[in-house]
């Protein structure tokens, strides 16, 4: 399962990873970029942090910059480019900056329209499911007859079903829906 360079278009697979604080997402995407890249797919992440974040530490020239009251900043160098800005920046203009990209797995972002793969790791994160939209998988740590309550059993044939463990066969869901396989 190899990359067909006929199946590259210019617009990149996009797949959300989406579940609760400590859901296993991290681990998950971590994985799946692991297991993309080594069939030969040049693979994105954008993560959504609900919280504030620093990339820049004292010291450094970039942190000089932006005490200097820099609005943006752009580090480049031969192999990396990182800019920071003072501005949320949207997913769709964060995918539009990726299309060079086979595919891109999106952690968080759970309100956005893309295909999405949800994380349940307790019984009360079942509500996920329903309450989002373009849910198209559940990835779960726990066994399917508790993922879906006795109730929502119907409910469960809508959306493929995966054990948190199970990385191989989300690749390549990930690759048929993408349409490279």
């Amino acid at each position: 399962m190899n990359l067909n360079d006929s199946k590259r278009t210019d617009n990149p697979f996009v797949c959300q990873i989406v579940g609760y604080k400590n859901s296993g997402k991290t681990a998950l995407v971590c994985s799946l970029v692991e297991r993309l890249t080594a069939l030969g797919y040049k693979v994105a992440v954008i993560k959504h942090d609900a919280h504030d974040f620093e990339m820049d530490h004292p010291g450094t020239d970039s942190y000089r910059h932006r005490a200097a009251g820099a609005a943006a900043i752009a580090l480049v160098s031969p192999r990396k480019t990182a800019v920071i800005r003072d501005e949320e920046t949207s997913l769709n203009q964060l995918i539009g900056g990726f299309s060079a990209y086979d595919i891109i797995l999106v952690e968080g972002f759970k309100r956005e329209g893309y295909p999405k793969l949800v994380m349940v790791r307790r019984p009360k994160d079942r509500e996920l499911i329903g309450s989002l939209e373009a849910v198209a998988g559940v990835v779960s740590w726990l066994p399917m007859e508790e993922t879906f309550s006795d109730v929502e059993q119907g409910f469960s044939a809508c959306f493929d079903f995966f054990d948190k463990d199970e990385h191989k066969p989300i690749v390549e869901w990930i690759l048929r829906q993408a349409a490279f396989i």
